[in-house]
């Protein structure tokens, strides 16, 4: 059977895990009354949630007599570390865009990638039954990308397909609105190029992903670079230097038929398979025959750019509801995750209490940090700081993003305005039709914390904005920070009507009556920039001319609840997040208040 493999890139929300479900009822993969969830691809909670691809996933499909391997691949920035790696195990790409939305940054990152590796992209203009389509112009837009990313001639004459994921079908003619995903399967079998690798030589593997299994402990993925491997060969794995990290025996080989993951017998060159067996290897490591002393070349991966610290929860409501508090548990499900997403790095402190975690941005330390949430952990957080580098004439370098905006017209003054006071350039402005202009931003990366949330309020939820890593560039110098100080509890017990209708007063409340309270829990916003102690317990006096119930009733404002990633941006530099599996909280990282002084005395000299 012949082999094709290919990778899928899209923006985040342009449609690619839907065409791929397309792609899979057309070519028979799922039984015609089989019950499919609808994008059968995003299969962790929180893609279901989110509506978003974090995990890279390979499938196969059967399309007459061809096996196509296809990799559906993450489309946000901070899951960077995947893609890279992923497009080493492919010989072709799809790259999708949207026929009103076009090319994105984030497009841009993918595509200059696969561009780079020498793939031949295949064009799918998706959602061409949009009412607001410019078919044309995001043509022009993805030939200027490829141009601007140095393509080759090869590459810049790509074919093109209009498709519509949703209705499944894709056609040559752009004004064709019916049919099937033929076109789409024929265009792949005839324009990517089976795998050129030697079936003869010895075994070679390159691991690109990493998982657990309860049953098979450490499964490999990857794509078989030259050889044979059959089940219970000997194998070794070697390092990026070739140095041999162990041995072992391929226990189970598995390869991919639709979602499932079937065991074969054995796996030739070019075949995309997960193996186990091993305990040590991991991501980039080369799993070879045990005669193989030379390490396959792999792509080298992106630096973490963000930081936060992970503290064991040591708030007075510690142990409440979680089961997993100890710095031990902590420690090992955080080594866990750095396995197998090597775009952690995991440091302990030198108070074993904490641990340093670098990542690729906020997204991919929120959902860490939420899934380990859902796992029963408590945690304290940190807010997130931007990790600095060097350059060769030892000045402070930081880290800016690309940032790419589509706001409706009246708005663009105010984002421009408020990207301003966070140092950012301005380097592109267009109108992007329908009343809407694209503006482009070269931001230090530092000034994007937190700012999400404010700028969804100042476009009232219309704007869009796109990050994505550009490059360490000179230090910016001071941006400013949240502007209000906060309302703190100043002692513990529950929060009450009468005490918070006067608080309703001071600024916006965070909690809500009967809610448990703790010295240095942060109880709301101050309207004025500086911190403020408060009473939120205070019950009324009971004398015998005053009954407890006999005052007018006190109706509050319902409490303003931030979500977890609103929290983690919200903080400053000495308060936490205190996340439980069914509470987030925020407190000051010193619950003493003479101990809050005496911080902020010797940080002042």
């Amino acid at each position: 059977m012949s082999l094709r493999n290919v990778a899928i890139i899209a923006h985040v929300d342009h449609g690619k895990t839907t065409l791929v479900d397309q792609l899979f009822r057309q070519s028979g993969t799922f039984r015609e009354n089989q019950r499919v969830e609808e994008r059968a691809m995003d299969s962790n909670d929180l893609e279901k949630e989110r509506g978003i691809t974090i995990l890279a996933k390979p499938t196969s499909i059967e399309w007459e007599g061809t096996r196509i391997n296809i990799v559906d691949t993450p489309g946000h920035a901070d899951f960077g570390g995947e893609v890279e790696r992923i497009l080493s195990m492919v010989d072709g790409v799809i790259l999708l865009v949207d026929s009103s939305e076009g090319a994105m940054p984030q497009t841009k990152f993918v595509t200059g990638k696969a561009l780079a590796l020498g793939l031949r992209p295949i064009v799918v203009v998706n959602k061409v039954d949009r009412p607001d389509e410019r078919i044309q112009e995001v043509l022009d837009e993805v030939f200027d990308l490829f141009v601007s990313l140095e393509a080759t001639d090869e590459q810049l004459d790509f074919p093109v397909l209009y498709a519509s994921g949703r209705n499944g079908y894709a056609n040559e003619d752009p004004s064709l609105r019916s049919g099937t995903l033929t076109p789409l399967f024929q265009k792949i079998v005839d324009h990517v190029p089976p795998p050129a690798l030697d079936v003869d030589a010895p075994f070679t593997f390159l691991v690109t992903l990493l998982d657990r299994d309860n049953f098979l402990g450490r499964v490999l993925t990857g794509r078989v670079t030259s050889g044979t491997v059959k089940v219970n060969q000997a194998i070794h794995a070697l390092d990026m230097e070739g140095k041999v990290i162990e041995t072992g025996r391929a226990s189970k080989i598995m390869s991919f038929r639709g979602l499932e993951r079937v065991p074969v017998d054995e796996a030739k060159a070019g075949d995309i398979i997960s193996l186990a067996g091993l305990t040590v290897a991991t991501v980039a490591n080369t799993i070879a025959d045990t005669s193989v002393t030379e390490p396959i070349q792999a792509q080298p991966i992106d630096p973490p750019t963000l930081s936060m610290r992970f503290a064991v929860n040591d708030s007075p409501m510690a142990g409440r509801e979680g089961s997993k508090v100890t710095s031990r548990m902590i420690r090992d499900r955080l080594e866990r995750e750095a396995e197998s997403n090597v775009a952690i790095k995991v440091t302990e402190s030198a108070d074993k209490d904490s641990f340093e975690v670098a990542g690729r941005g906020e997204l991919q330390l929120g959902v860490l940090i939420e899934t380990m949430r859902r796992e029963g952990y408590e945690l304290g957080i940190s807010r997130p700081r931007v990790l600095f580098g060097e350059d060769e004439n030892g000045g402070k370098t930081e880290p800016y993003e690309t940032v790419v905006i589509d706001v409706d017209e009246e708005f663009s003054g105010t984002v421009v305005d408020k990207m301003n006071i966070r140092k950012a350039e301005m380097t592109d402005m267009r109108p992007s039709g329908g009343g809407k202009t694209r503006i482009t931003f070269s931001a230090p990366s530092r000034g994007l914390i937190g700012y999400h949330g404010e700028f969804l309020s100042d476009t009232r939820g219309t704007g869009i904005m796109n990050r994505l890593f550009e490059k360490y560039g000179p230090h910016k110098g001071k941006i400013e920070g949240r502007k209000n100080g906060v309302l703190i509890s100043n002692g513990a017990g529950e929060a009450n009507a009468y005490a918070l209708g006067p608080l309703e007063e001071r600024g916006i409340l965070m909690v809500g009556v009967g809610e448990a309270l703790y010295e240095g829990m942060i109880v709301g916003e101050n309207a004025k920039p500086e911190d403020l102690e408060v009473n939120p317990m205070k019950s009324k006096a009971l004398t015998n001319f005053r009954a407890s119930g006999k005052d007018d009733t006190v109706r509050l404002t319902p409490p303003r609840r931030l979500t977890l990633e609103q929290a983690i941006a919200y903080i400053d530099d000495d308060e936490m997040v205190e996340v439980t599996p069914k509470s987030i909280r925020l407190r000051k990282r010193w619950l003493d208040p003479n101990e809050r002084k005496r911080q902020s005395r010797s940080k002042a000299a």
